[in-house]
């Protein structure tokens, strides 16, 4: 039997170009999704209203005169709507 007599190694010579950092890159996509004209306004919409209800509830301002914890959840409720909106904002 005749004995192999290559070398082992690489053929072709490594690309110097990019570094190496061990982390993984995903591959950037074909196409970028783009979110809706209503999506952002639908975010600041429920972030500001609820803002507005919670410092009128306190100021007095809304029907019933003395503060109360419904119009905090209702104020609540909007910021948690617009937090869930920004989610979706891309």
């Amino acid at each position: 039997m005749a004995k192999d007599t290559r070398k082992g190694g690489r053929t072709t010579p490594k690309k110097q170009s990019v570094p190496a950092t061990g982390r993984y890159t995903p591959p950037t996509p074909k196409s970028k999704k783009v979110s809706p004209k209503w999506v952002p306004i639908v975010m600041f919409t429920c972030l500001v209203a609820g803002v507005l209800v919670i410092l009128a509830n306190y100021v007095g301002l809304m029907p019933g005169g003395d503060a109360s914890n419904w119009y905090l959840l209702i104020g609540l409720g909007l910021i948690t709507a617009g937090f869930l909106t920004a989610t979706q904002y891309r």
